[in-house]
């Protein structure tokens, strides 16, 4: 693992179990294992390590739900959960602790938001063929974050719930 790859992986496990505001660049440096000069050098401002951590993660995520219908969309969530944990959406996470006054957070948040949705798309048009309406993949884009944020207190039953309203979005759509 290289020098970024390993300091990229600190920082993106520190950011989403401490958050933030509480993770200072000395603990970063000292859990990716490098000084602090080091760490600057390959990280530039903690702004810019948030940035691509939240990057890497958002490609690591997106990876997971190369998959073929709504109901295997929120299985990717799921199984994402049990391996990662569910304390919500690390974007808005970090849109929520650092506002939207750094425009790096702001990019990475808003470019990652609209992937997502895309993916959204393009799996419903897997399963449904063309033509799918915007409004259904806005719901559930909803459903999605919404499952993402109630399983960090309700458990991934909620990811469950979720699924179970998507599918009958879907089910609807088609009819």
């Amino acid at each position: 693992m290289n020098i970024d790859a390993k300091l990229i992986s600190a920082a993106e496990n520190l950011f989403d179990r401490h958050g933030f505001n509480a993770t200072g660049m000395d603990r970063l440096a000292q859990a990716a294992g490098m000084s602090s000069r080091t760490l600057y050098k390959h990280a530039g401002s903690k702004n810019e390590l948030i940035a691509a951590v939240l990057m890497t993660r958002g490609q690591r995520f997106l990876q997971r739900l190369e998959v073929d219908s709504v109901e295997a969309l929120f299985d990717a969530l799921a199984g994402w959960m049990s391996e990662e944990g569910a304390r919500g959406c690390l974007f808005l996470r970090a849109q929520g602790e650092i506002g939207s006054a750094v425009p790096e957070i702001t990019e990475a948040v808003t470019a990652y938001k609209a992937r997502f949705s895309e993916t959204v798309g393009q799996i419903l048009t897997r399963q449904m063929g063309a033509g799918v309406d915007d409004e259904l993949i806005e719901q559930i884009v909803v459903l999605f974050e919404g499952a993402t944020a109630a399983a960090g207190y309700r458990g991934v039953a909620a990811v469950d719930t979720a699924r179970r309203a998507a599918t009958t979005l879907v089910e609807r759509a088609r009819a």
